[in-house]
């Protein structure tokens, strides 16, 4: 494959264009053919390649008569539908016609829709219902059995691997990619035969080979595999620069944007450092957008691999740890292309060559800077969650009582960023949530409850992540009891005079102990009513201790009493609130 991906790019340089519509391994084979072809189509010519073939091609024209050449004699059926374009030095000696030097020639305009360049003893272009019948190529000769089973055998054993990952591709073959031809791989030779309207014979003609082959390597033409040197970063390897473009730099990173609407994207990292180094940028990596939060990790001492998937989004991360240089990349595509991408991975990963003793400065940028945004890291998006609300801890084991406003709209709750947890119970007319953590987990401190009643216009503290996920700590509210029932007499409800944003919902209510005498409930104007914004809502102790108990959870009762100093009960809050944060 790596050879084909060389020549392929140096082809792309060349002005002078041939479509090639056959290659055979022997002299006297491709003289035939070019002989046969001659008989039927003007400007044909053979040619030894670089490697051990004979091509039959037509030409030469410029790239973009090629184009068009190759696209109307296809659609005429006047040359086989695996024939495609290639350039000048794809050739080394012609040997048909003799007595000329067409590799030298200047290239032809052509005809395009017709014959290419109708010469007197060429036949007229036949009716399209004639053009398009198999008696066409019947001019076009194939190999029998023996000269199949002959030409196989001089074949390479890079050129039989070759067929094998051709095979394998096109979902014939299971086996190793090992060159041996054994059962296996003639079973899937003659199913391939079979699928291709071809005598299931289960060994390849030259022409077979070279339609199986041609058809494998078309897949990877778009995407221009080439290998690339970034002496900024100090990495080299082979990147498909067909469908990527330099963005900009941004230590760690070295961004290469998509270049189309296909949307691949490859990163490069280097940086200084060691194993914390490396490790810090593990998990760092696993909060970016280009890293979905479902795949493989795996971190070692000195390298780790994070894939992801999502039904956006498929990527691939390699990094490593040597001589105190970190060096890696991620590439990212469109799930639709997994595929073709899990191969392209794998060359990317063999051909990785770190360029020691060169790497990233700190402080290396591109561009003006000026989109610093607190949702980016070094130019790279951090995976954000969809909402946040506030919730707190109830027991050692790190359940946690939310509230049950957007749950609905959640495909994945968490607790902060990365711990995964799940709904146990739920009351929608209360809106109280129960949620245990996927993991066990050991809060700093848990929720203690008043026992009492709490006293009418006594001064309360509502701890909540008024901000989603843009503060790492809660923010304190300060109010006042108003009511131990609510606005029409609810006795489960206490009035709140404070006031509260969105994420607050599912926040503690403490009291000057540190006591909690409730759970915030979420807004609802849904009545087309709309309160005053210092008019809120807390589920009260009672009612909350019921749930619990119906969730098999048991309260833990506060002993407290005296008056915290606002300092310790801002401490309390932080150790026991934590943010639920909505994925989707």
């Amino acid at each position: 494959m790596s050879f084909w991906i060389v020549a392929t790019g140096a082809r792309a340089q060349q002005d002078t264009a041939w479509v090639q519509i056959e290659a055979v391994r022997t002299l006297a084979l491709a003289q035939d053919r070019a002989r046969a072809y001659a008989g039927a189509l003007p400007n044909v010519a053979g040619f030894r390649t670089g490697t051990t073939w004979y091509a039959v091609a037509l030409g030469p024209y410029t790239a973009a008569t090629a184009e068009a050449e190759l696209a109307a004699l296809k659609r005429d059926g006047l040359i086989p539908a695996d024939s495609y374009i290639v350039t000048s030095d794809t050739y080394v000696q012609q040997f048909w016609p003799v007595g000329t030097d067409l590799l030298g020639a200047a290239p032809r305009p052509g005809t395009t829709g017709t014959l290419p360049l109708a010469q007197p003893e060429t036949p007229p272009a036949q009716p399209e219902s004639e053009a398009e019948s198999p008696e066409v190529l019947a001019v076009i000769p194939d190999e029998t059995p023996r000269e199949a089973l002959a030409g196989e055998r001089s074949l390479l054993p890079a050129e039989r691997q070759e067929l094998q990952e051709a095979l394998q591709w096109e979902g014939f073959y299971a086996g190793g990619i090992d060159g041996a031809f054994g059962p296996g791989t003639r079973n899937a030779m003659a199913a391939w035969q079979s699928a291709r309207g071809h005598e299931p014979s289960g060994v390849l003609t030259t022409r077979q080979r070279g339609e199986l082959v041609d058809g494998y390597r078309s897949v990877f033409a778009d995407l221009a595999l080439a290998s690339v040197r970034d002496d900024t970063a100090g990495i080299e390897m082979i990147l498909p620069t067909g469908k990527i473009e330099y963005g900009e730099t941004e230590a760690p990173f070295v961004h290469y944007d998509s270049s189309d609407d296909d949307g691949i994207r490859v990163v490069l990292i280097s940086q200084s450092g060691d194993e914390a180094t490396l490790f810090g940028l593990y998990d760092i990596m696993q909060t970016l957008n280009i890293v979905p939060p479902s795949g493989f990790r795996e971190r070692q001492q000195r390298s780790f691999v994070l894939t992801g998937q999502s039904d956006t989004l498929s990527s691939h991360t390699y990094a490593q740890l040597s001589d105190g240089e970190i060096k890696g990349f991620t590439v990212a595509w469109p799930p639709a292309q997994d595929k073709l991408m899990q191969r392209v991975v794998q060359t990317m990963r063999d051909s990785f060559t770190p360029i020691q003793g060169t790497v990233l400065p700190d402080t290396a940028l591109s561009g003006d800077g000026a989109d610093q945004r607190i949702d980016l890291m070094s130019g790279l998006e951090i995976r954000r969650p969809e909402r946040s609300r506030s919730g707190f801890y109830i027991d050692a084991a790190g359940s946690v009582l939310t509230t049950t406003d957007v749950l609905a709209q959640c495909s994945r709750l968490t607790l902060g960023e990365e711990a995964e947890a799940e709904i146990t119970a739920r009351d929608d007319r209360l809106g109280l949530a129960l949620l245990k953590p996927r993991e066990p987990l050991a809060p700093i401190a848990v929720a203690e409850f008043r026992s009492d009643v709490p006293r009418l216009n006594s001064e309360v503290a509502l701890a909540g992540f008024s901000f989603g996920d843009v503060l790492d700590l809660p923010v304190m509210t300060y109010g006042t009891l108003a009511d131990i029932r609510g606005l029409q007499g609810e006795d489960d409800l206490d009035r709140l005079s404070l006031e509260s944003r969105p994420g607050d919902a599912g926040g503690p209510v403490f009291d000057g102990t540190g006591a909690i005498i409730g759970m915030l409930r979420a807004r609802s104007d849904s009545d087309g009513r709309q309160l005053p914004p210092d008019v809120n809502f807390a589920v009260d102790v009672p009612a909350i201790a019921e749930f619990l108990d119906g969730a098999g959870v048991a309260l833990r009762a506060s002993d407290r009493d005296a008056a915290l100093p606002p300092e310790d009960l801002t401490t309390l809050a932080g150790d026991l609130t934590v943010r639920v944060s909505c994925w989707n």
